[in-house]
């Protein structure tokens, strides 16, 4: 599985771009809040990947950000959202915004994304509420105190671990421990606690 890719910018064309990776070029296809935070062409980046295979062709997806792979992983598990839809999703409105538009049940803002029309987006609603964990998720940001707090908490969640118990993982263990360490710490604790 490929979940990184650090390489030279070689072509931007909207959503694609090709990063050389030691002389092998990867053509990802990025939403667009990541094209326009990407650098200037022969400068080097770092993307996040998500390696979609199908039958017919094996597509790279890129993100600036592990939380934007995050929603795009949850976004593309729905039933009718393709990853055409989720990186258009992606494109039209960042992770916060679609935390905000789930947690206030706002269709409307997902409705004007090209694309998604009144069904799929209140089904978008109904089933991210539940993968997102909107409720819980508010509370984060008050307990993300370092990088590494937020880290911690995304590798819980990825891990299937719901925000409120990756939240409570976290207030268990010391701001200054390592990510690795912190991660290890917390799913001790989660065990224990189950």
């Amino acid at each position: 599985m490929i979940g990184r890719l650090t390489g030279i910018l070689l072509e931007k064309q909207p959503p694609l771009v090709l990063l050389d990776v030691r002389g092998v070029g990867y053509e990802i296809d990025v939403p667009m809040s990541t094209f326009f935070d990407l650098p200037a062409v022969g400068e080097q980046t770092t993307l996040y990947i998500h390696l979609l295979v199908r039958e017919d062709a094996h597509l790279l997806f890129g993100f600036a950000t592990e939380s934007e792979r995050q929603a795009f992983r949850q976004l593309v598990k729905i039933s009718g959202v393709g990853a055409r839809t989720a990186l258009a999703l992606l494109s039209g409105m960042s992770v916060a915004e679609l935390h905000q538009a789930v947690s206030s049940d706002d269709s409307t803002r997902i409705v004007k994304i090209p694309g998604i029309g009144k069904k799929t987006a209140e089904r978008l609603l109904l089933e991210l509420r539940d993968k997102l964990g909107v409720a819980e998720t508010q509370q984060i940001p008050a307990v993300a105190t370092s990088d590494h707090t937020n880290d911690i908490i995304n590798a819980l969640l990825s891990l299937g671990y719901n925000a409120r118990e990756a939240n409570w993982a976290v207030k268990q263990i010391s701001v200054e421990t390592t990510v690795a360490e912190g991660i290890r710490q917390a799913l001790q604790r989660l065990s224990r606690d189950k």
